[in-house]
């Protein structure tokens, strides 16, 4: 019997936005460019600061359209290293690995050539003509620039793009596995390109939304900008969430969010400030930045002073959705510990993770934890035997499958064991750390590109706990819900994290207006239960806030007190939230 929300269906938001209130505007396609002309003049000269990732050659176009006198300076063509010179210096830090590299601590300098940076700061000052310097990297030309625009793109549109055929940044890989390519980005070039726009955000002068065409591409400016991550810290928001298939994915996302018609959908990442971006409502034009822009530049207002202090401007906890409704069980796999992460990969926090059940059929069952009778040598043998494709892995005769029913929550801190399997719907609430799965077997399946998925036994084998066994893990990993606190029409109850992990869950059921407080430090939610609620401030700091079944909503730090009660159609139902916080770092 499906039990869901009643006119759950469609009410999912898929494009989110933040509205930076009145005195705004916003620029689309030709009149876009045709605002950025209007700067253009000899002696003036314009830099385009592009992310890696960003369609050049557009770009190009249409500055040569509303420009046609200009002398147009491609920065990277004109002073970065050569692609054979870059590939040479990252090697170090992308490993032969297919999945997993060390990150990269260095700047973008390191990669272009200071002589020929300086002669393209020549060239600007000895032209007669407007000048454009383009390209990731532009501002490193030590001149001063009349205008400075920053041309952002979020990871997600760029995963898209490479999907399509589109190399890395400087790189002859267009051809390349998927996952290398991710790879290179998310251990290097992003890490180099958010130190190099954090720097720029006091000064850039415009910000081009370059996710879409650069011909409709477009502009705010920076003003428009940093007005617009400055509210998003006043109030709830949610970030856009994002879609992806699986060989596992299932059919439930698909129904309840009224998802196009794709075969499956395995992925929804709906809160991973790394990955997703943040809509900005300009007087009813949306414009489109990465949300981790929010992190690195109001940090304090939207983390807390002590989740800051303990993270840096980084976003500590993930939501996402694990659909595996009649689809296939995800692989068995086990995340590193803390000394692992920092020694191997250069993380100084790991990926600790939980899943809770937001709905599940009757067969459902988590894997979590070894049998009591599991034997690592057999085990380890069964696995590697397994990798060579002579056996499948028995998971039954080493690992627990408990059953799951809607509304468990399992904790999975690194080291254990673990995987969903099929007829599952996981709300996976998480730290941010996305990328460090090592996969111990996977079923035998190839993945969607009919490339085998990479197995990392030696990984896995280096981190796994084979004390959490049946008895400890039942103890201290299923369902450990404990009330805390209630009131009239709401009951609070802590459903985790476990005590190794830095995140603590609570859950709260309510007919009924439920007290909250941020206390200091950010708050992540879902509307786990209930069609509708809304969320609201106390002395009206904000608009109130409607959230819908399933959707995750962020409450900056900064927000203080705010309330959650039934709204529209879960007025009359019994509503249910779980709320995500950094353990340790609440003020008083």
């Amino acid at each position: 019997m499906d039990d869901r929300p009643t006119g759950s269906r469609a009410t999912y938001d898929t494009a989110p936005s933040v509205a930076v209130g009145p005195g705004h505007h916003a620029w689309t396609g030709p009149e876009a460019w045709g605002r950025l002309a209007e700067h253009a003049a000899p002696g003036r000269p314009i830099a385009i600061d592009t992310y890696p990732g960003s369609d050049l050659e557009g770009l190009r176009a249409e500055l040569a359209r509303v420009l046609p006198d200009a002398e147009l300076i491609d920065v990277e063509a004109a002073a970065a290293h050569s692609p054979e010179y870059i590939d040479a210096l990252l090697a170090p830090n992308l490993t032969d690995d297919r999945v997993f590299g060390v990150m990269d601590h260095r700047t973008l300098d390191v990669l272009y050539d200071a002589d020929r940076l300086a002669a393209v700061a020549d060239r600007v000052a000895a032209s007669e003509r407007p000048v454009v310097v383009y390209g990731w990297g532009a501002t490193l030309v030590p001149t001063t620039f009349d205008t400075i625009v920053l041309a952002d793109l979020a990871r997600w549109e760029i995963q898209q793009r490479q999907r399509a055929g589109a190399p890395n940044w400087r790189a002859d890989n267009g051809d390349d596995d998927q996952l290398r390519k991710v790879k290179r980005g998310f251990f290097v070039e992003w890490r180099m390109a958010d130190r190099h726009k954090r720097a720029l955000f006091d000064r850039i002068d415009y910000v081009l939304d370059a996710n879409s065409t650069m011909a409709t591409a477009k502009l705010i400016t920076g003003d428009t900008f940093r007005a617009g991550l400055a509210a998003a810290t006043t109030r709830p928001f949610r970030v856009v969430p994002f879609f992806d298939p699986g060989v596992w994915g299932g059919q439930w996302m698909k129904t309840t969010f009224d998802l196009d018609d794709a075969e499956n959908y395995a992925w929804c990442f709906d809160c991973v400030p790394e990955e997703n971006s943040l809509l900005i409502d300009v007087d009813g034009t949306v414009v489109e930045v990465p949300s981790l822009d929010l992190v690195l530049r109001h940090p304090r207002e939207l983390l807390g002073e002590r989740t800051h202090a303990r993270f840096g401007p980084e976003f500590p906890i993930r939501f996402d959705f694990l659909d595996t409704m009649e689809g296939g069980n995800l692989s068995l796999q086990v995340h590193p510990l803390t000394g692992y992460i920092q020694d191997k990969f250069g993380m100084h926090y790991t990926q600790d993770e939980s899943y809770y059940l937001l709905d599940a059929a009757d067969d459902a069952v988590v894997y979590l934890g070894l049998r009591e009778d599991a034997e690592p040598a057999a085990m380890e043998q069964a696995l590697r035997t397994a990798e060579t494709g002579a056996a499948p892995f028995e998971a039954d005769a080493f690992v627990n499958a408990f059953p799951a029913k809607k509304h468990d929550h399992f904790l999975i801190p690194a080291g254990t064991v673990h995987c969903s399997g099929a007829n599952s719907m996981v709300l996976e609430i998480s730290a941010t750390p996305y990328i460090f799965t090592f996969k111990m077997w996977d079923w035998g399946r190839v993945g969607l590109d009919g490339v085998p998925r990479p197995i990392h036994l030696d990984h896995a084998m280096a981190n796994v706990q084979w004390d959490r066994d049946t008895t400890w893990t039942r103890d201290h990993l299923v369902d450990q819900v404990t009330e805390v606190a209630s009131g009239d029409g709401w009951v609070e109850e802590r459903t985790g994290l476990h005590e190794l992990e830095f995140i603590e869950v609570r859950r709260h059921w309510f007919t009924d207006v439920v007290p909250h407080d941020t206390r200091g430090t950010v708050n992540v939610l879902n509307l786990v239960e209930g069609a509708e609620a809304v969320v609201e401030s106390p002395t009206g700091a904000f608009e109130p806030f409607v959230v819908h079944y399933a959707e995750t909503f962020i409450v900056p730090a900064a927000v203080g007190p705010y309330t959650i009660r039934p709204h529209g159609r879960g007025t009359g139902q019994r509503l249910g939230t779980v709320k995500a916080s950094v353990r340790g770092t609440e003020r008083g």
